[in-house]
């Protein structure tokens, strides 16, 4: 009886100090105790669902699905890269990854992938592999029916192996020639400097597209090889530049500032994450004049690069309002060779503003997210007191109007027919002009235009959908007795014609058309080249860089009462 009621006085102890240890981790650290909480209900539900669910689940899927979503509330760049995805966060950090080097486009009309851009002195091209070839078999394995992703994923290994690749390849006939290939997989560096040149009255040209693996290095040497070709003057074009990383942008800033400039500061939640990051060495030019073409999809690195010239007043800003990626992520290990991409804190520029456009702590009911509108952001100064503001990407100094594509070329280049006229241009022609010279003739156009015509092109126009909501709507408020004889004359006019539109918007056509032509021979950079010979930010850059009064006026406070209102709150 004794050993009896010991046991129960045991029990209510254990089941007593139970409790109080439950209600003093509860109320002590209500955090901690909400996640180990969810976790528990988690790992019940996986296991309940194992067990009784009606259909034998997939836990990787289901389990992946449950990460994603969760990630998902968060921000897009806090991902999960599972021991198999590795690769695809190597490349994204050091922008290289071991495959052909070419990019593939899939083709509607035989549900197949064809190579669209093979990239110059990569296996691709050394094979002899060209844009068109439809992509068939690879070691013997056929591709009918797989999208690009998984075609990628089969041409991309380890550098130094290799394998078959069987394609068809069309030709002068309108038919398609078999051939096969056996190539060796190399370690594809996209390149960082695609084009420099010097430029009329010795401006010098970077296009930067990437600060992933190791840029800063190449740009130095571009940047020293302008100089003693001629240039006095500097355009860096980061449009499209999607980023990479950090230090590679302090890096590229260290050129043209001081020693000691304080680029860019991390702020996050706990300590490892808040940094401040200076300029560390000797620049290479403290006076050269510099114009930066930024667009929307200048982001993260390049907003770095581009914002921090600009609160310096280092370099005139040219061209849209930038992405606006004020956010820093940091990859964490996890188990089973697993890693997180992990949004850990905020960048700000040297002004002290961030440049994050998208506020992702605070979503909408419906879980979506919105930017900050302007009244919202708030007014930052410049070195010289220049006003720039936060919460939305890098504003230009010098706002170039977006071209506007018309309707009709969307369709063209959805349906291929630019590529596919591209290809069999390419056939006749086993050799053209230097890209600078190349133009896309009359007589060119004219069997382009054919190519369309015998294709049965269909596309949408917009007016013509405008003009049928307007009707409706008409109909719909009485209005369409009274308005019918209008009706009439604008649908008239607004007649789907479709010789009339492929001569009314030639001009942009014929641009698409030679650009795709180019790219055949002269690869990326003869791309560039075709790209720049009409742009308008390009223009408004080397106007800028020509007149070093207004340069010099741009760069300065516009009036002292902001110097003084800079000052006071520095």
């Amino acid at each position: 009886m004794k050993k009896l009621l010991n046991r129960r006085i045991a029990i209510v102890a254990v089941a007593v100090i139970a409790t109080v240890a439950f209600f003093s981790f509860k109320s002590g650290d209500d955090r901690n105790f909400q996640i180990a909480k969810n976790l528990d209900i988690f790992n019940a539900i996986v296991k309940e669902l194992d067990m009784f669910y009606v259909d034998t689940i997939d836990p990787n899927k289901t389990i992946r699905e449950g990460i994603d979503n969760m990630l998902y509330t968060l921000d897009p760049y806090t991902e999960y890269y599972p021991e198999e995805d590795q690769s695809e966060l190597e490349q994204m950090i050091k922008g290289s990854f071991g495959g052909i080097g070419s990019y593939i486009a899939y083709n509607t009309k035989l549900k197949r992938s064809m190579i669209s851009e093979p990239f110059e002195g990569t296996p691709a091209a050394k094979a002899g592999l060209k844009a068109g070839d439809i992509l068939m078999e690879i070691d013997g394995k056929d591709l009918a029916g797989k999208n690009n992703a998984e075609v990628s994923q089969m041409l991309r290994g380890q550098a130094g192996t290799s394998f078959k690749l069987k394609i068809e390849r069309p030709n002068v006939k309108g038919g398609r020639t078999p051939m096969e290939f056996t190539i060796v997989r190399e370690s594809i560096q996209n390149p960082a400097i695609p084009y420099t040149a010097v430029l009329d009255n010795n401006i010098g040209y970077i296009g930067l597209s990437t600060f992933s693996g190791n840029p800063s290095k190449e740009f130095k040497k571009a940047f020293l090889d302008l100089k003693k070709q001629g240039a006095t003057s500097l355009v860096i074009d980061l449009r499209s530049n999607g980023g990479g990383l950090l230090d590679e942008a302090v890096e590229i800033a260290n050129y043209f500032l001081p020693r000691g400039k304080v680029i860019v500061t991390t702020k996050g939640k706990i300590k490892q994450a808040s940094n401040t990051y200076k300029t560390l060495r000797e620049p290479l030019d403290l006076d050269i004049p510099i114009a930066v073409l930024v667009n929307s999809g200048t982001a993260s690195a390049s907003e770095i690069l581009s914002g921090s010239l600009q609160d310096l007043d280092r370099a005139v800003i040219v061209g849209n309002r930038t992405f606006g990626k004020g956010l820093v992520q940091v990859p964490r290990s996890l188990p089973y060779g697993g890693t997180m991409k992990v949004t850990t804190s905020k960048y700000y520029i040297p002004s002290g503003r961030c440049v994050q456009a998208i506020d992702y702590k605070h979503r909408n009911e419906d879980g979506s997210v919105g930017t900050i509108p302007d009244s919202l952001t708030k007014v930052f100064y410049t070195a010289a007191g220049r006003e720039v503001r936060d919460g939305g990407g890098v504003m230009p100094d010098i706002t170039i109007k977006q071209e506007k594509l018309p309707n009709i070329l969307f369709y063209l280049v959805r349906d291929n027919l630019i590529f596919d006229y591209a290809t069999q241009y390419c056939l006749k022609h086993p050799t053209i002009v230097a890209p600078e010279k190349f133009e896309v003739t009359d007589a060119d156009y004219n069997d382009f235009k054919a190519l369309v015509k015998k294709a049965d092109f269909k596309y949408d126009q917009q007016s013509e959908k405008i003009l049928k909501t307007l009707k409706e709507a008409a109909e719909f408020e009485g209005y369409m007795d009274d308005a019918s004889e209008e009706f009439k004359v604008l649908e008239k006019k607004l007649n789907h014609n479709l010789d009339r539109d492929l001569d009314y918007f030639s001009t942009d056509i014929k641009k698409m058309i030679a650009t795709e032509i180019i790219k055949r021979y002269y690869y990326q950079r003869g791309n560039i080249i075709q790209q720049l010979k009409d742009d308008d930010g390009l223009k408004e850059a080397m106007k800028i860089l020509n007149d070093p009064v207004k340069y010099k006026e741009m760069l300065s406070a516009p009036v002292a009462k902001n110097k003084e209102i800079f000052f006071k709150y520095r």
